[in-house]
């Protein structure tokens, strides 16, 4: 079985181990305190994204391995799916009353952005396009709710954010493929967000929540402008 795999699954492996180390390091807490716990867990996700996009640079200028969508589409699921609806769910719980209606809200909002992010990559290879996305990309949408969570925004205004970018996923709507030059930028800004975190006013996490918010809400209407 070691031999179907290629290079750019040995990199898919590594988005895969890093979405494992962003939930287990959620429950050290007899080992790192509640901050560090959650800026490792943080840096784990991004950084499991950045393999995201690395694999897919190297599938495309090396062999291709036998495996590669399918172990793609399992690694996201760890990294894009499982491990931001638990680091949401972690930093809200100890915020919220545990016996209040929040708490169930939470846990709501939290199912359901996990179910849509594997409906979505389990028929991200059957609706793939060329030009574009079909809903939008679980890359960003799990950079979206994270950045906003990290930051600790307010229950009442993240939940229906997650509700809506659950919907996003799995709509029909399409989003535009970004180019090299994009690609680059938004990884400069992922690996400036790990640099810099929340020093700095937040800086560099506003920079890279602006520019997917702009993505998310522009992105439809530029592609539909290109077609005309």
């Amino acid at each position: 079985m070691i031999k179907l795999l290629s290079l750019a699954d040995v990199i898919t492996l590594t988005n895969a181990i890093f979405g494992f180390l962003a939930i287990v390091i959620l429950f050290s807490d007899s080992v790192f305190s509640d901050d560090i716990r959650i800026r490792l867990s943080f840096s784990f996700i991004l950084i499991a994204l950045l393999a995201d996009g690395i694999d897919g640079i190297i599938a495309r200028k090396t062999r291709k391995g036998e495996l590669g969508e399918y172990l793609e589409a399992m690694a996201d699921m760890t990294s894009l799916g499982i491990a931001p609806s638990v680091f949401i769910y972690t930093i809200y719980h100890d915020i919220i009353s545990v016996s209040g209606n929040q708490h169930v809200f939470l846990i709501v909002a939290c199912i359901l952005f996990l179910v849509m992010s594997v409906i979505r990559l389990a028929s991200f290879h059957i609706l793939k396009e060329k030009n574009f996305f079909v809903g939008l990309p679980s890359s960003a949408s799990t950079m979206i709710v994270i950045i906003l969570a990290f930051l600790e925004i307010e229950l009442l205004f993240i939940l229906p954010v997650i509700v809506i970018i659950s919907i996003a996923l799995v709509s029909n709507i399409h989003f535009p493929k970004p180019g090299f030059k994009v690609n680059a930028l938004a990884a400069l800004l992922i690996i400036l967000a790990l640099i810099i975190g929340k020093n700095y006013g937040n800086i560099a996490l506003y920079f890279l929540f602006i520019s997917l918010l702009v993505y998310s809400l522009i992105g439809p209407f530029y592609l539909k402008q290109m077609k005309k």
